[in-house]
């Protein structure tokens, strides 16, 4: 069994580029549309007839929900859209048909009916945001046949056109039948890949789709296996992935983030977005459009995921359903890459205690050292090489004290704060821990790595610490060089042409 693993690199340049890719993208999506409407009010007494607050409402407004609000996630992201659903002859449908026609690259194929009414969710709250109360209407009984075949049609001809196709199951009733099963085959037949956001228990509805994106508690009722952390996700994802013939999982876990899972065996844990979490009304629906035109416009699923789990993180942080646009990721990206940068550099005593967590992972441990003062690709070369030797590297870097003492006057050029900060930022760098001594003995001492690297132009009688690792079962690697480089020679040379 392949070894999960946690998210450690895509960084915010590798997944900046996806971003270009977006606008253009056509995104085909059938699914469950609905009218949210948030209602606001003061509460300031209690009823006399009943122990619940009484709201005078000040405000109100309407929002496409349910798949309705995937198609607004995939308009904010740059995508066109064709939008297959059914809508009562109602109010609510016809307020429906306005919010789409508002929206200029959107295409709605819809299908009135009087025999069903338009899904309504009545959100209320208070002035201050605290949600007190959701009133739904819906009808939630399957579509005839007719309605089957209208919608399946209409999919159907959109198909090819599409540079991808989501399906949103609200468990409405339009996928209660053999759409979604009619709607998979015809991408399959057109090449084009399917992603799912499901409900209900029967999965077997999606076989054959691409990616599915249950959240926890879906993929609990799904499979009927306990979710109580990574490994029983994992062996529940795998389990769902087996019976349905679906390629890949990527489940939601709220403030646990995501778990990629997908039948070739990759397994890869993405921790949450560490911002303030304001409502989760609709995040899902962010994750499928995300997906869908990061997938649409080339991005790897561990990259498409990364970049759904951002633009999660973004509308998590706001009121009601909102939404994700490529310049929120972009912005989330650039503080997500400055936090990672900030958690990579720590004391020695933290340096410790994550080397720990490591080996209980089982993971190989390196470390390398210097003063790495104008960074040059000499530098990157040796962490290249030194990283394909462990699962981890640390950098011990020299403090400015102690640069001084070892190069003199004049050096280091950059504070350490600043060499911290960019050894940090190479993917290469798991942590970066400062030293105050002329030589790194005592972190090698403390932190005792598997493997020890240096350059070849050291021997291994001259590296510091080659005995401690060696006492403890590891090994010592000297890298090859690039001569050409040094930032003694850039120094002097930066000075000659002054």
């Amino acid at each position: 069994m392949n070894e999960p693993t946690p998210d450690t690199s895509g960084s915010r340049a590798q997944l900046a580029r996806h971003l270009s890719g977006f606008a253009g993208r056509r995104v085909l999506c059938v699914g469950d549309v609905m009218e949210d409407r948030f209602i606001y009010g003061e509460v300031k007494r209690i009823s006399p007839e009943a122990p619940v607050p009484v709201v005078r409402i000040t405000r109100e407004s309407k929002a496409l929900g349910g798949a309705g609000n995937v198609v607004r996630n995939l308009t904010a992201l740059g995508a066109s859209c064709a939008f297959v659903a059914m809508i009562g002859d109602d109010r609510a449908g016809r307020e429906v048909t306005e919010l789409l026609a508002a929206m200029p690259t959107v295409e709605p194929y819809l299908r009135v009916t009087r025999t069903r009414e338009t899904t309504i969710k009545n959100r209320f709250f208070s002035l201050d945001g605290h949600h007190l109360l959701r009133a739904d209407r819906e009808t939630t009984t399957p579509i005839v046949a007719a309605e089957v075949e209208h919608l399946a049609r209409a999919a159907i001809d959109q198909a090819a056109g599409a540079d991808i196709i989501v399906l949103s199951d609200y468990a409405k009733g339009i996928f209660a039948g053999d759409l979604a099963r009619r709607v998979i085959n015809a991408a399959a037949k057109a090449g084009k890949s399917v992603i799912v956001d499901p409900k209900g228990t029967d999965y077997g509805r999606y076989a054959g789709a691409d990616v599915i994106t249950p959240n926890r508690a879906e993929l609990a009722e799904a499979t009927g296996l306990p979710v109580d952390g990574d490994d029983a996700i994992v062996a529940a994802a795998r389990k769902l992935l087996a019976d349905t013939g679906i390629r890949a999982a990527v489940v939601t876990r709220s403030s646990d983030g995501m778990t990629v899972v997908s039948g070739d065996g990759l397994v890869m844990h993405l921790p949450a977005e560490s911002r303030e979490i304001s409502d989760v009304t609709g995040a899902g629906d962010t994750v499928v459009a995300t997906l869908a035109v990061a997938l649409s416009a080339g991005a790897s699923l561990v990259d498409a995921a990364r970049l759904a789990n951002v633009a999660a993180g973004v509308v998590v942080a706001r009121h009601g359903t909102a939404v994700a646009a490529v310049a929120d990721i972009g912005q989330a990206l650039m503080h997500r890459d400055l936090a990672m940068v900030e958690s990579k550099c720590v004391d020695l005593a933290t340096a410790v205690a994550r080397v720990d967590d490591w080996r209980r992972r089982g993971l190989k441990v390196g470390y390398t050292n210097g003063c790495f003062d104008l960074l040059h690709p000499g530098h990157v070369s040796l962490l290249a090489q030194a990283r394909a030797a462990c699962d981890r590297l640390i950098v011990g870097l020299n403090s400015d004290a102690s640069v001084k003492r070892l190069k003199g006057e004049g050096r280091p050029v950059q504070s350490e704060t600043a060499r911290a900060a960019v050894m940090a930022s190479i993917g290469h760098v798991d942590l970066v821990a400062i030293f105050d001594e002329d030589t790194p003995l005592r972190q090698i001492e403390a932190l005792k790595p598997d493997v020890l690297v240096k350059g070849s132009d050291y021997s291994r009688a001259t590296v510091i610490g080659a005995d401690v690792v060696e006492r403890h079962g590891g090994r010592v690697i000297l890298a090859d060089l690039m001569p050409a480089f040094s930032t003694t020679a850039t120094i002097a040379a930066l000075k000659r042409g002054g």
